[in-house]
């Protein structure tokens, strides 16, 4: 709890979340295709990470990260037009993979769905999380609409009691247990310190250190990447060489 008390600061305005593209940079030499194992799919791989959830080949030669907010409207558009053809084009044929960090950029409204975005097997991240950019004008419209005595309510309650109430709002653990995962679960994940904490402290840490001043934040093979949108992250990606 710890590193929560600096992002507890409402009212729930959410903030500006992009930032402006780039342009690619000198292309690189195309590197091949790697085949998944016997009976397995690239896209149908997935792994924890220390810092967020990765899919795609493991030993990809080309490395994608974002740290993204569930809640902001610029990665969420990213997500709707590039999710298909980055799966479909470059991780299935083991050339990319793509780890999907998660960044506070609004503070703590951003926790009830990056927590019950954890909340599942690793094999469903990807899927939910594609599902949650899909509905993330609802969970938007719905929590701008929190009522001021849910406002004022949610300045005084404890930090779990406030991301209870926020996920309430946006309907949530609705959403979760339509995606089966049991409304026990999703109250014991939103009320999880530990990754409470985690997710919390990333943000600061990142935030801190200069790598991320806005979301989506997208590092390829390493450095830094000027892209918010398919149209610009796409030749960044074939310019690395897949």
């Amino acid at each position: 709890m710890k590193y929560l008390a600096s992002l507890l600061v409402l009212p729930l305005a959410l903030a500006g979340c992009s930032k402006e593209g780039g342009t690619p940079s000198s292309p690189a030499s195309p590197v091949a295709a790697v085949a998944a194992p016997a009976g397995q799919d690239w896209t149908q791989t997935a792994a924890r990470t220390a810092e967020g959830t990765l899919i795609g080949n493991p030993n990809a030669p080309i490395k994608l990260v974002e740290y993204g907010s569930r809640l902001c409207p610029t990665c969420g558009a990213l997500a709707r037009e590039s999710f298909g053809p980055l799966m479909d084009n470059y991780v299935k044929s083991g050339k990319v993979n793509f780890e999907y960090r998660e960044f506070l950029v609004h503070g703590a409204p951003d926790l009830p769905p990056a927590l019950l975005g954890n909340c599942t097997d690793v094999t469903a991240f990807f899927p939910i999380l594609e599902q949650m950019y899909q509905a993330q004008e609802g969970f938007n419209t719905k929590l701008q609409a929190t009522p001021p005595a849910v406002q004022q309510q949610l300045q005084t309650a404890k930090p779990v009691d406030a991301i209870r109430i926020m996920a309430e709002q946006m309907g949530l653990i609705d959403f979760a247990k339509q995606r089966g995962i049991p409304e026990a679960k999703a109250r014991a994940c939103l009320a999880d310190m530990t990754q409470i904490d985690r997710w919390t402290k990333q943000t600061q840490d990142k935030s801190a250190d200069g790598t991320v001043s806005g979301t989506p934040t997208l590092i390829l093979n390493g450095k830094k990447v000027e892209a918010v949108t398919w149209g610009q992250l796409e030749p960044l990606l074939k310019a690395a060489g897949a």
